[in-house]
């Protein structure tokens, strides 16, 4: 398959002007090429826990007494 037959199968897919899909760039995918498309799960978040970065960040500068609850 050429990258034009490409092209035009994409575009002709997804109703996109061919010239915009060009601008894209579509490749085929070599399968020998393992790291090429990574699956999203093999990626890192693209987010951020502000919660727990503030716990991981949060360090006491005197340390604190535990106080410890009598049974009654």
């Amino acid at each position: 398959m050429t990258q034009d037959t490409l092209d035009r199968a994409v575009a002709q897919a997804t109703g996109e002007d061919l010239n915009e899909i060009r601008r894209r760039g579509f490749n085929l995918a070599d399968p020998v090429e393992v790291d090429f498309d990574p699956e999203p799960d093999d990626l890192l978040p693209e987010m951020i826990d502000w919660d727990q970065y503030d716990l991981d960040r949060n360090i006491a500068i005197v340390e604190q007494r535990q106080f410890r609850r009598s049974a009654a």
